[in-house]
């Protein structure tokens, strides 16, 4: 299916304020980036360039006063999301070399301390994808959907404790309950299309048989309509925008929406 995202966010700063954002996804496995557009007013110099993790990163600093940040991306993305109950897991021995990063505890994801639990919720499950279904539908019907519980610091044990949380917290527990079974889970930043209320989104993906599956415990089915923005760690890795002075965020607006595939032109006749 073919999706148009629009980010439209506009920020303030008392002072020029250096930044790096990461709001312009790049085509891969899981899509086709057909177009895009950037734009910055006041226009100022920017350049891009590549993180550890294959993201998009734009450099640029946002000057004194406000500042709006206007991007628009076509991409062709899967209508349905891939599902395999019967992928296997993958021996750590056997993994491509840029999934072992995944297999870490990091900031927000303690997969170390998380063993048991993790275990628990998958006893009589197959090693692999089966697995990390039942991880994901374990959290959507555990976890409560709610804004104002998690901030900046929360962690996947402090979600679980406080039972409720946002997208980016189902995620990381998502993501640390994978990994303590040994099974790559990197987090996922981007847009989901017909998401209620539209915004950006976060979910993740588990390596099992022989590539990446997406999770996502904020509903109740798998869904296509995904456009991935950023991959990393965990939230630390992926935020949209990272400033080195105080700097505010007036609006995020954003918007996806659906379109028709334009036709191939035939050719001409010789």
């Amino acid at each position: 299916m073919l999706l148009t995202a629009v980010s439209d966010v506009r920020v303030a700063c008392e002072q020029d304020t250096p930044v790096v954002a990461m709001l312009r996804p790049r085509g891969g496995p899981a899509q086709w980036v057909l177009g895009q557009r950037y734009e910055l007013a006041p226009w100022v110099p920017a350049r891009e360039y590549v993180d550890t993790y294959g993201n998009l990163c734009q450099r640029f600093v946002v000057p004194r006063g406000e500042m709006r940040i206007l991007v628009t991306s076509e991409a062709e993305v899967a209508e349905q999301a891939a599902v395999d109950v019967h992928a296997s897991f993958t021996p750590v021995d056997r993994l491509p070399d840029d999934a072992l990063m995944y297999m870490l505890q990091s900031r927000y994801c303690p997969s170390d301390s998380m063993e048991d639990q993790a275990r628990e919720i998958v006893k009589g499950c197959a090693p692999g994808y089966a697995q990390a279904a039942r991880i994901c539908q374990w959290i959507h019907g555990k976890l409560e959907y709610r804004y104002g519980v998690s901030d900046a610091s929360t962690c996947a044990r402090q979600t679980l404790a406080d039972g409720a949380g946002v997208c980016r917290d189902f995620a990381h527990v998502g993501v640390a309950l994978s990994r303590a079974l040994h099974l790559p889970a990197r987090f996922v930043v981007g847009y989901l299309y017909r998401l209620d209320p539209m915004d950006m989104h976060a979910w993740y993906e588990v390596f099992v048989g022989d590539r990446w599956y997406t999770f996502d415990p904020t509903q109740d089915k798998p869904r296509g309509g995904r456009i991935v923005v950023a991959y990393g760690r965990d939230a630390t890795d992926v935020a949209f925008l990272s400033s080195y002075a105080p700097l505010e965020v007036t609006q995020m607006k954003v918007t996806v929406e659906a379109s028709a595939a334009q036709p191939v032109p035939e050719a001409e006749p010789a």
